[in-house]
């Protein structure tokens, strides 16, 4: 008696146990499927309402040209990918746009173009911001020298099996982007992205590889090859971050920037108000500069010198310092 009991209880908790399994099903499948769509949304590139300011990209001045090895284009063609399709920053070229540019307007200065061209001094503009893309430095010896990597970037291929923060062997990235005010030259955002050969069905999953445009912006290298798009991953990971971290940069970063400082052209008078009574604060020569802050009544300039002293002087006595 006691044994069928005990063979009936067995058979009764197996069987709760399985409609407890069934039942915890779903809820797991949710919070997997949760899990999907968060990693999904981070391949995706993020989009802004309205830009933040006006941005160049450049490569960094001491980097390794880790890519020719491997048969991909310079990774700030890879960030301007980004920028373009998130409409984040209006993009400035400072490549070789920029360069075909300067020699249409060095025709246009020695008076070759047509007539009514209407190119000229004062029409490029200014980046705000500078985006420079780069890999994080590794040191894989004890020493402690770059020897490794340097020897890798030369080589290419895969028989420099690790540069900087490239690993080719076992595919993963370490990157990271440093945006800088040009006009502080304050790095207001830095952000790292890392990624490997596993994440890349998150890449596929939210559309990034299939309808990113690559191929179109001449960077398809970094969709075609395993590489590659562990890179795009990794720094795709440090753009979104690197966007949200930027959200609350000024809308006019030229107006909220200190105003550019002047030069005094000729004798003049600092003065302690705009209308010029009362007694001067000092005398101006020629050659001093000045910082404007901002304040300006008609053709009257607030200033200060570099010793504090503040006030007015007549804008028609200066001029921007160059």
């Amino acid at each position: 008696m006691n044994i069928s009991i005990s063979k009936h209880a067995v058979v009764a908790a197996g069987i709760f146990g399985l409609v407890l399994a069934v039942s915890s099903a779903p809820a797991q499948a949710q919070r997997k499927s949760a899990q999907d769509q968060r990693k999904e949304q981070a391949a995706q590139i993020p989009t802004c309402a309205k830009p933040l300011g006006s941005i160049s990209v450049i490569e960094p001045e001491d980097a390794t040209n880790w890519w020719t090895g491997q048969q991909l284009p310079a990774p700030s063609k890879l960030i301007k990918v980004f920028v373009n399709k998130s409409r984040c920053f209006t993009l400035v070229d400072r490549g070789a746009g920029m360069s075909a540019a300067m020699s249409e307007r060095a025709l246009a200065s020695s008076g070759e173009l047509r007539g009514r061209s209407n190119i000229g001094k004062g029409q490029i503009k200014a980046a705000d911001y500078v985006l420079v893309p780069d890999l994080i430095a590794q040191n894989s010896n004890a020493g402690g020298n770059a020897l490794g990597g340097l020897l890798g970037g030369l080589v290419g291929g895969n028989a420099g099996a690790l540069i900087g923060g490239l690993n080719f062997k076992k595919k993963t990235a370490d990157v990271v982007l440093t945006v800088t005010d040009v006009r502080s030259s304050e790095q207001v955002a830095m952000a790292e992205g890392t990624a490997k050969k596993t994440d890349l069905g998150w890449g596929a999953g939210g559309g990034l590889f299939s309808g990113g445009g690559f191929g179109a912006a001449g960077v398809s290298g970094y969709a075609n090859t395993e590489i590659g798009q562990v890179i795009t991953l990794a720094y795709l990971q440090a753009y979104t971050d690197i966007i949200g971290q930027l959200g609350g940069l000024p809308d006019n970063a030229s107006a909220a920037n200190a105003t550019q400082a002047v030069t005094v052209t000729k004798a003049a008078r600092l003065l302690a108000n705009s209308k010029g009574t009362g007694k001067a604060v000092r005398s101006l020569d020629p050659g001093m500069m000045l910082y404007p802050t901002g304040n300006k009544d008609g053709l009257m300039w607030e200033v200060e010198d570099e010793l504090g002293n503040k006030g007015w002087v007549n804008s028609t006595s200066i001029e921007l310092s160059k």
